[in-house]
């Protein structure tokens, strides 16, 4: 479905856009793959996917937190079709204890970093009469939580951004769609369910139905493939027509 098409996915060597990546290659896009490490690790990503889906992939370095390197980054990967604007970091604190540079560097990653692709994207995308920008918000880009002051106003910012860019793209063939998630089992939310269960003296299937399940009325995580799916909906004809919109996977937290 996606064959030459060229897909870049920030913040993509694990985790959601790590998921993202692969059901794209999947369906046939060349992929770039992007973080801000350096390592043989990354590299090996992106010769996986490329073997296990026979499409071209590239890892990029690139640090999301530095507005030149995010849009350094779409002009090193050329002709870009699908942007998937992923990377994000968190940081859980009382406003008033809440560290600025983190506060600065949450806003940069996780918001700003996707203005910066996007507004190199665009140009592109309008001369080749093609273009999908899919941007992972979060159900926190819908609703609050206390004690996550940047992440919720980056990710509110993120909707805001999606429906704007929506807007000025409305007449030519591209998108702009937001996807909200709700939690999704991840690497790193796997790897907190240890600690978890010994800070509350539960087991396992306790922690994650009553503590970190609490406000997904599903009980069940999502998974880095339906978000995947859920991003390449986006990017098929049948998509054609959704732009400016929030689509929730998020087992019912956004409708309490």
């Amino acid at each position: 479905m996606l064959s030459g098409k060229l897909a870049v996915i920030t913040g993509s060597n694990s985790g959601i856009g790590l998921g993202i990546a692969k059901v794209l290659a999947k369906q046939g896009a060349d992929i770039v793959i992007n973080s801000f490490s350096d390592t043989s690790d990354d590299y090996a990503i992106a010769t996986d996917i490329a073997s296990e889906f026979n499409v071209n992939a590239r890892y990029i370095s690139a640090d999301m937190s530095d507005a030149a390197q995010c849009r350094a980054l779409i002009a090193q990967a050329g002709e870009v079709d699908i942007l998937v604007n992923n990377a994000g970091i968190q940081h859980v604190a009382p406003i008033e204890e809440f560290p600025i540079d983190t506060w600065n560097a949450i806003i940069a990653i996780n918001m700003s970093s996707a203005f910066h692709t996007s507004a190199v994207a665009v140009d592109g995308m309008r001369k080749r009469g093609w273009g999908r920008i899919v941007n992972i918000a979060s159900a926190h880009g819908l609703t609050a939580s206390p004690y996550k002051s940047a992440y919720v106003t980056a990710k509110h910012g993120i909707v805001g951004l999606s429906k704007t860019v929506a807007l000025e793209t409305a007449e030519d063939p591209i998108t702009c769609n937001a996807i909200c998630p709700g939690y999704v089992l991840t690497p790193l939310v796997e790897a907190q369910i240890p600690d978890t269960m010994e800070q509350y003296g539960m087991d396992r299937e306790t922690v994650v139905r009553d503590v970190l399940l609490q406000r997904q009325p599903s009980r069940q995580f999502a998974t880095t493939e339906q978000i995947g799916g859920t991003t390449a909906f986006l990017c098929s004809p049948a998509a054609d027509q959704i732009t400016g919109t929030t689509i929730s996977v998020d087992g019912g937290w956004t409708a309490l």
